[in-house]
């Protein structure tokens, strides 16, 4: 056994990409999961650094264009090097984003980009991306960040990247607003704005979808029941076979129009019903908290 463990090849993943796009936020949520992370490597070094014993644990190493030495077309032919034998399992993964929205992160941090100098920061983007185009086609992995938020991008991570070891899968049912934005990650989207809306009732539109009221409200409709019967039989359905498949992470999203109302009060009776059927999803709600506002709400048919 002690042989065949010698012989077993280190796990490493390479994390790059723009500035901006979330290496750091990745290189974290990694580092949760088990890896051992290293960040701003010089990656001129990396065969000296996998050079001796195999690692008990993966390795993350995270670099970009600050990284001194760093040439994207030595790091690939470093990489093939590296990967000839058997002794290492190496990955790339690419962090991309679209150049505005790299532009409003860095004005809302404000921070320089670190090849605009004096310029606009577009500037330095556009030197960034043009400079990293050889190594974005390369990677094995790419993350497209644009429409991600921090959790949406540790998520992702989870599900690609989660040790390969058999875990229980886990199961997030979530609410959110279509108004704010679809969740990018979900796997299973259920739209509940065929019902009526709460928000235009006299009476619930300070309510949610957590409050008795709301609830009755919605049960009242002559649709909910057979479609919220066909909602709970088709996932319980998949979530086995999701699960044959080897998926760790399994997130169903139910919106309406604000997510406040419909999405709720639908969210959480789904949850009660995969714990009846013998799974433990986490129930998170995303707009919960957002202030009832009839420009979100939109018509009161919406």
């Amino acid at each position: 056994m002690a042989d065949d463990a010698a012989q077993s090849p280190q796990r490493v993943l390479l994390v790059t990409g723009m500035l901006g796009a979330g290496k750091s936020t990745a290189l974290r949520e990694l580092e949760d999961l088990g890896w051992e992370s290293i960040d701003n490597f010089p990656i001129r070094l990396l065969d000296r650094l996998l050079t001796g014993e195999t690692q008990d644990h993966p390795l993350a190493i995270g670099f970009d264009c600050r990284t001194r030495g760093f040439v994207p077309q030595d790091v690939m032919d470093q990489v093939r090097q590296l990967t000839d034998g058997d002794a290492v399992s190496l990955t790339t993964l690419f962090l991309d984003c679209a150049g505005n929205e790299l532009e409003r992160r860095f004005n809302e941090t404000r921070r320089r980009h670190y090849l605009a100098q004096d310029l606009p920061v577009m500037s330095g983007i556009s030197a960034e991306r043009e400079l990293l185009a050889p190594l974005r086609a390369w990677a094995d992995v790419l993350i497209d960040t644009s429409e991600f938020s921090v959790n949406d991008l540790k998520q992702t991570i989870r599900d690609q990247f989660a040790q390969t070891a058999p875990r229980a899968m886990t199961v997030t049912v979530s609410s959110f607003g279509f108004a704010r934005g679809k969740p990018p990650t979900a796997d299973l989207v259920f739209d509940m704005r065929y019902l009526d809306n709460p928000h235009w009732v006299p009476g619930l539109r300070e309510l949610t979808g957590l409050d008795a009221a709301v609830g009755e409200h919605i049960e009242k409709s002559a649709i909910f029941a057979s479609s919220f019967a066909k909602m709970r039989a088709l996932v319980l359905e998949l979530l086995p076979h999701y699960a044959e498949q080897g998926k760790t992470y399994v997130n169903i999203a139910i919106g309406c129009t604000g997510g406040r109302h419909r999405s709720v009060y639908t969210a959480e009776k789904l949850a009660r019903a995969l714990r009846e059927g013998g799974f433990s999803p986490t129930v998170l709600h995303r707009n919960l908290a957002s202030r009832a506002a009839e420009l979100v709400e939109g018509g009161q048919q919406s």
